[in-house]
């Protein structure tokens, strides 16, 4: 197994682990897909992927509904996508996926999380680089071979492919999501959930006083309302 892998089994029982959470961002990403490429999911790939997920964390259908219905007012505020670098206390690097409709707001309160936790904001592309832009689909591996799959989606761009108890998981360079999206598609494979990780290219080890350390500052930092993704160099 490769990095894709051990990325997704550190990250698995962190991930969305309050419901409330999933809900929120998932709301700011149906939003997001609206405005940008309107509330029809058959003309809009990037809500059909975002509805996707909705329904891998058991949002309502009505929820769903609503969302879309909301983020087609066009009274209401667009959310923009904010990258964050930083470092954490060790010389951990972390990088915060943000989506904002006030970013004096959300700037402030992640520096004051840095600050309080003896971290540092960097600038644009301080850390950037040492993390992979992935894409990720999960799809439904019944009837399929993975090996199988793995080989034909090489053409599309994949680079890991292996399968749990949620199913078949492929993982491929970030500018590949639409490539494979429209391919498994056309073969009307049923992706279960799709999106977008950033896997660090290296991990550093921490003792337990060091890992308590950086986890003050994640946990500030995943509570706020403005934040998607957090992803870090310690490793899990």
């Amino acid at each position: 197994m490769g990095r894709a892998f051990e990325f997704r089994k550190g990250r698995k029982l962190k991930r969305w682990a309050a419901m409330s959470k999933a809900f929120t961002r998932i709301g700011k990403d149906i939003v997001m897909a609206v405005k940008e490429g309107g509330p029809d999911p058959d003309a809009n790939s990037k809500l059909r992927a975002v509805i996707q997920n909705a329904k891998a964390v058991n949002m309502p259908k009505d929820n769903i509904e609503r969302a879309i219905k909301r983020a087609s007012d066009k009274s209401l505020g667009d959310y923009k996508e904010v990258l964050f670098e930083g470092y954490a206390p060790h010389g951990i690097a972390i990088l915060i996926e943000t989506a904002t409709d006030n970013n004096t707001r959300t700037v402030a309160n992640i520096r004051s999380y840095f600050n309080k936790c003896n971290g540092s904001l960097g600038t644009s592309g301080s850390v950037e680089f040492m993390f992979d832009h992935t894409c990720n689909f999960t799809i439904n591996g019944e009837g399929i071979d993975p090996e199988e799959l793995e080989l034909e989606m090489i053409d599309f761009g994949a680079e890991e492919v292996f399968t749990d108890e949620e199913g078949i998981h492929i993982y491929a360079p970030f500018e590949s999501f639409g490539a494979i999206q429209k391919e498994l598609e056309s073969r009307d494979i049923e992706i279960l959930s799709s999106g977008f990780d950033r896997i660090p290219q290296v991990t550093k080890e921490l003792s337990e006083e060091e890992v308590a350390d950086v986890e003050k500052l994640l946990e500030k930092i995943e509570e706020d309302d403005d934040v998607q993704n957090v992803y870090h160099t310690m490793q899990e």
